[in-house]
């Protein structure tokens, strides 16, 4: 989250096993043009996440007030109906997983914006607590975190320009894709500009796509190029 607005990106890579790699998308939007944008981000138990996505649509399409994410008054309230989701889920299919060794597991990155407050990030861990950033905190990960961080840590700031941020966020994905097969193309990009209450800037890259190869390409020889201007190491 930036002063300018807030990046939300995802890959699309999910695997029960090395011979069972499927794509789906990890990204879910609710909006109402002018009045709100809420994004959800998730990881972990495909059959968990989509079973919470389901819930929230459903009670969407119910209209009912007390459970629609669309008609909460807060980005607060959106986290603690997607919070409830998941313990609803877990209350009904924990047992059951139990008994095939299976741990019920889904986490959330939630954010966006609700006409008449700021806009607001937060992530939701499978326990269902949950935590809000702030100064402290520029971004927030979830899923496989650990070979893109390091490039985040030392670009974002919170007043890092958004075209800037996306590119970072790119290179983070690229970086992670080569080493880790567990994530992959393709991969979503939504970036959220302040106070718009609009998604107006969005896109999907899958393999081949000519901006993220060049952008792949550009970074590796850069890399390359300042390895090789790095001071002599002396003994």
């Amino acid at each position: 989250m930036f002063d300018e607005g807030i990046i939300f990106a995802s890959d699309s890579r999910t695997n029960a096993g090395m011979d069972n790699v499927l794509k789906f998308c990890k990204m879910t939007v609710f909006e109402r043009h002018g009045d709100r944008v809420i994004v959800l981000l998730s990881s972990g138990n495909l059959a968990g996440t989509q079973a919470v996505i389901s819930v929230l649509r459903q009670h969407c399409a119910d209209g009912d007030a007390v459970t629609n994410v669309m008609g909460a008054r807060t980005m607060f309230d959106v986290v603690r109906l997607v919070a409830d989701a998941m313990r609803d889920i877990e209350k009904r299919d924990a047992g059951y997983l139990a008994k095939q060794d299976v741990r019920f597991n889904a986490s959330f990155i939630v954010g966006g914006q609700i006409d008449g407050e700021p806009m607001r990030l937060f992530r939701i861990y499978a326990e269902t607590n949950f935590i809000e950033a702030g100064v402290e905190t520029a971004f927030f990960q979830t899923g496989e975190t650990k070979y893109g961080k390091p490039i985040l840590d030392r670009v974002f700031t919170h007043d890092t320009l958004l075209a800037d941020a996306a590119k970072c966020v790119l290179v983070s994905f690229d970086s992670t894709m080569r080493s880790n097969l567990s994530v992959g193309m393709p991969i979503d990009l939504l970036c959220y500009e302040k106070d718009s209450l609009a998604v107006t800037l969005r896109r999907q890259f899958d393999v081949g796509d000519p901006y993220f190869t060049a952008l792949s390409q550009e970074w590796g020889e850069g890399t390359r190029q300042v390895f090789r201007h790095l001071p002599e190491l002396r003994w």
